[in-house]
């Protein structure tokens, strides 16, 4: 390989540590939780524990079992969640006012706080506040926000795949949507903060069909870590910059390779 070609490669190590600064130091910190601790385990073809009783926007005991009466998309949240919590929340009211799909009518939402300091008349705020937000009717019935004690959360979570921890005052938890059959089996999971109207349409119509379908888009998962001072996930930019450098930096040594290859052999052609 030619000299100056060799000499790319101190700057393009370079390029990849500016990359990641000052990031770098930090990604240790994201890592501190074990994914067992704070993941999600995919369940697809089981059934959501939904004998147990939480207590809705009005301080009223319920079953879960007696809300999934059609297909349902569940979200699993605490309500002073500072991180990943709000934008997932967001993104589903914004895929929600685009999809053909209506609430109520077609499938139900519900939203279940594993945070047993939330009360119903926070439960109440946040649903009038997401509501607020949908661009379409929807009854505050057809989008339920519970709360209950720490024992049922934990419960419904485990039994979903979805597993949190606490870390002083808040939590480490995964961000994604549980898509439930009118019987509660699980049949899609859907990872991220924003969501296709057409995805959503399509999950519901799975659901309401018993079919359970593999995760497609699995891969945002790797592109959120748990994010202590953002009290959430947050978009793990040392991860994605990482990942295109160090791809740009193997093309490059690869066009690189080849080139010299080939200025080694056209000499012996020519002599040929």
């Amino acid at each position: 390989m030619p000299t100056n070609h060799r000499r790319m490669f101190p700057l393009l190590a370079w390029l990849l540590l500016a990359s990641l600064s000052p990031n770098i130091l930090a990604e240790p910190q994201l890592l501190a939780v074990k994914p067992e601790e704070a993941g999600l385990e995919e369940k697809l073809g089981q059934h959501a524990k939904l004998d147990v009783v939480f207590r809705d926007e009005a301080g009223n005991r319920v079953q879960l079992k007696s809300l999934v009466d059609r297909p349902t998309i569940l979200t699993l949240n605490y309500f002073r969640c500072g991180g990943i919590c709000s934008p997932q929340l967001n993104g589903l009211a914004k895929a929600i006012s685009h999809s053909d799909a209506a609430p109520g009518k077609d499938y139900r939402v519900i939203t279940v706080s594993f945070d047993e300091r939330d009360t119903p008349e926070i439960a109440t705020k946040k649903q009038s506040s997401y509501l607020g937000i949908v661009q379409k009717s929807v009854a505050p019935s057809d989008w339920r926000f519970l709360t209950g004690d720490a024992a049922s959360s934990r419960a419904l979570a485990d039994s979903v795949g979805f597993h949190y921890k606490q870390v002083n005052d808040d939590f480490v938890h995964p961000g994604a949507l549980m898509i439930l059959s009118p019987d509660g089996k699980i049949t899609r999971y859907m990872y991220g903060t924003t969501f296709l109207p057409a995805d959503i349409e399509m999950a519901v119509g799975e659901a309401r069909r018993g079919e359970v379908e593999p995760t497609i888009n699995k891969w945002l998962k790797f592109c959120y870590s748990y994010d202590p001072t953002g009290r959430g996930y947050a978009l793990s930019t040392t991860r994605i910059a990482g990942t295109v450098v160090l791809s740009a930096a193997f093309a490059f040594a690869a066009v690189m390779f080849i080139k010299g290859r080939q200025k080694r052999v056209d000499p012996v052609k020519r002599d040929s």
